[in-house]
C-alpha cells in the first residue's frame, strides 16, 4: 500500500555522539523523502561531529572518529538538508522525543531558523508502543516479516521505520492513511519546544514542564520573576527552548504595549 500523503513527508535517522541534546552532535544522518505521487529520494550524509565520538557510542552505530574526520561538518550541509525537509512532513523512530530536538539544535547552531509548526511530526515508535511495546527490530520483524539487517545503520534504520508506518496503517483498521491523524496519535503531550520543557496547557498557554514553576504559566513567571528567564538563557538548555522562551517574552512584551 501506499500512504495517502497531502505533501511530502521525510523519514529520517540520526547516529549522533551520544543522547544528549544540548551538548551531542550528529554523525550520520539518512533523509527518505516520499512524494504524494509514490516518488522516493534518499540521501545519507556522514557527518564531522567537531567532537569525540565516545567508544561506546561506536560500539552502537559502528562510526568511529577515523570515519567522520574528512566528513563536511552540519553547518556545511545544513542548507542542503534544509532544503529537502523544509516543505515536508516528519517522520521517524522516536523523533519526537529525541531526533527532531537534536537535529533543530544542530540548525539552530548552523543559523538556520528551524521552525516546523506547519510540518506534521508523526513518531512511529509512539504507535508502535501504543499498539504492541517493542522496539525497531521487533517492530520490523513484527510488522513486515523480516530481520532487520544492519540495524543502527542510519540508513537501514530509516527504511525500517518507513516500511513499518506503511505495515502498521495497513494493519490496524483505527488508523486512518493520513499524515493529520497519525501525527496526533503519535504524539504524547503538546509540547511548546521540541525537548519539553515548556508545554501547552488545556486553554492552550505555554507552561514550565520542570522545576519549581512546573504546571505555571510562562507569561505570569516572567513577570513575577525576570531572573528566571536570564538563568535559563545563561544554562544548559536547548537553544530551540531558549528560543520559544523569547518569542513568548517578546509576544508578552507586545502585548503590553498594544
Amino acid at each position: 500500500m501506499n500512504l495517502n500523503l497531502k505533501k511530502p513527508i521525510c523519514f529520517f535517522d540520526l547516529e549522533t555522539t551520544g543522547i544528549n541534546i544540548s551538548k551531542d552532535r550528529i554523525v550520520e544522518i539518512a533523509i527518505l523523502k516520499v512524494f504524494p505521487d509514490g516518488k522516493e529520494e534518499s540521501k545519507t550524509w556522514v557527518v564531522n561531529p567537531e567532537m569525540p565520538i565516545p567508544a561506546e557510542v561506536t560500539e552502537i552505530h559502528g562510526i568511529s572518529d577515523a570515519d567522520v574526520a574528512d566528513a563536511p561538518t552540519f553547518k556545511m550541509l545544513a542548507k542542503e538538508i534544509y532544503t529537502l525537509i523544509k516543505d515536508s512532513d516528519l517522520g521517524g523512530f522516536n523523533s519526537n522525543r529525541f531526533d527532531i530536538p537534536l537535529l533543530a539544535e544542530e540548525m539552530l547552531r548552523a543559523e538556520i531558523d528551524f521552525d516546523i509548526k506547519s510540518n506534521l511530526a508523526i513518531d512511529v515508535q509512539t504507535i508502535f508502543h501504543k499498539m504492541e511495546q517493542r522496539t525497531l527490530v521487533a517492530a520490523y520483524k513484527f510488522y513486515c516479516g523480516k530481520d532487520l539487517e544492519n540495524a543502527h545503520s542510519a540508513a537501514a534504520d530509516t527504511l525500517a521505520t518507513y516500511e513499518v508506518l506503511k505495515a502498521q496503517v495497513e494493519k490496524y483498521d483505527e488508523l486512518e492513511n493520513d499524515t493529520k491523524f497519525l501525527s496526533e496519535f503519535s504524539s504524547r503531550k503538546q509540547f511548546a519546544d521540541f525537548a519539553g520543557f515548556l508545554v501547552f496547557n488545556e486553554d492552550g498557554e505555554e507552561c514550565f514542564a520542570f522545576g519549581k514553576h512546573k504546571n505555571k504559566r510562562v507569561v505570569d513567571v516572567l513577570t513575577d520573576e525576570p531572573g528566571y528567564f536570564g538563568w535559563i538563557l545563561n544554562a544548559d538548555f536547548p537553544l530551540y527552548t531558549k528560543k520559544v522562551l523569547t518569542a513568548i517574552k517578546l509576544r508578552s512584551f507586545n502585548n503590553k504595549l498594544n
